[in-house]
């Protein structure tokens, strides 16, 4: 929900929303050649050759591996699916292909995760679902994804904690990140049952500071879609969290198949594959903000490797191996954008001006004859088509 608001704070105009862009780039520059000069020390470390020796032994290993994380794509698809209120609906084709596009942009910009591609994605295909409805429905999702992180993690590292003896550094970051989880856990439920209104009191305090007071507006509608799901959709929980957890299973899945290919001198153990899986989420959620996590997975994952008595070059492999599978989503993702004749550039304006326009309607509900003449112009560019 967090960079839901910051994101759509980032996009009350264009004009400011340029200048973030320029003002991110030379951070973007430091930590794409930082990212770039830890891979390749990391990956020098372990040995070139004896890198190439375990992706060779992959080989056509990495098939199965694409095949998994198809399977990871389409379950988070399904659960934003669910996540969609009457008289909305969201088809499973149009949900996959745009966030396969919106996880494109994250991989490929430093920070794009941040204020472009989360909203991306309901912008992508607001010609098929208002845009204020696919918002808060991805909002809903996230919040779901994130508390099924937080078990999954948190059990991760209780198991790492108590089943291998960690070095003083691995065991320090262990409970580092087992506090933050709690608190995180804490203020997330304390957000929901309180209902608090966090987004349209935020946009209250930035329009005393001259933000647009539609803005308010627009977060309370948001903050009202969200909370109301939680009372009106019970029922969709179990599923929407059940689709949650077999995206990390399959992400369990994806590391097994890997060391089984790559190690077979230490064959991994469910154990092993679900606290490495744990590892690689909270890589992958702190440092969005490095393209593909270069260095920073390389590191983290051959550094637990040998601690669950695997070696450091079977942890840097394996990182490299699953980096390849975002780049293989991430030409995907390109692919359906350039089929539609969109650039990563023109998408982030795209996300920026529906968001801005958003923000400059009247709030009204979604359905009214004016939101569908809209969503009718919407339809009609045939950038939006297919």
């Amino acid at each position: 929900m967090l960079y839901f608001v910051h994101s759509n704070f980032k996009a009350m105009s264009q004009t400011k929303a340029a200048r973030s862009r320029k003002g991110l780039t030379p951070f973007s520059i430091i930590f794409a050649v930082l990212g770039l000069a830890l891979f390749t020390y990391f990956v020098k470390r372990a040995g070139i050759g004896q890198i190439a020796d375990g992706i060779r032994r992959l080989g056509a290993g990495f098939l199965l591996i694409i095949a998994i994380s198809a399977l990871r794509q389409i379950v988070r698809s399904l659960a934003w699916s669910l996540c969609v209120e009457e008289p909305y609906r969201l088809r499973f084709w149009d949900a996959f292909r745009a966030r396969v596009m919106g996880d494109a942009i994250g991989n490929i910009l430093p920070f794009a995760s941040f204020v472009i591609s989360e909203p991306a994605k309901p912008a992508l295909i607001r010609d098929r679902l208002p845009l204020m409805a696919g918002l808060s429905a991805i909002a809903i999702e996230n919040i779901f994804y994130s508390l099924s992180v937080a078990v999954f993690i948190s059990s991760g590292m209780i198991a790492l904690l108590l089943s291998f003896s960690l070095p003083k550094g691995l065991q320090v970051g262990s409970f580092i990140v087992l506090g933050i989880i709690l608190i995180v856990v804490v203020l997330g439920t304390l957000l929901i049952r309180k209902e608090l209104r966090f987004i349209s009191g935020t946009a209250g305090v930035l329009h005393r500071r001259g933000l647009n007071v539609k803005w308010i507006e627009k977060g309370r509608t948001m903050e009202d879609r969200i909370y109301g799901f939680y009372r009106r959709h019970r029922a969709r929980f179990i599923p929407i969290l059940l689709l949650e957890a077999s995206f990390h299973l399959a992400g369990a899945g994806e590391i097994y198949v890997v060391l089984s290919f790559i190690s077979p001198q230490q064959p991994p153990t469910l154990l092993t594959v679900f606290i490495l899986e744990s590892v690689n989420r909270v890589i992958t959620m702190g440092f969005k903000f490095i393209p593909l996590r270069m260095g920073v997975d390389e590191a983290g994952t051959g550094k637990v490797s040998k601690a669950l008595l695997f070696t450091e070059v079977t942890g840097v492999t394996l990182a490299i191996v699953r980096k390849a599978r975002d780049v293989f989503w991430a030409a995907v993702g390109m692919a359906l954008l350039f089929q539609r004749g969109l650039s990563l550039r023109a998408v982030a304006r795209d996300a920026e001006a529906a968001l801005a326009q958003q923000a400059s309607e009247t709030v009204r509900p979604e359905s009214e004859p004016g939101a569908v003449a809209a969503g009718s112009q919407r339809a009609a560019d045939p950038r939006y088509q297919g």
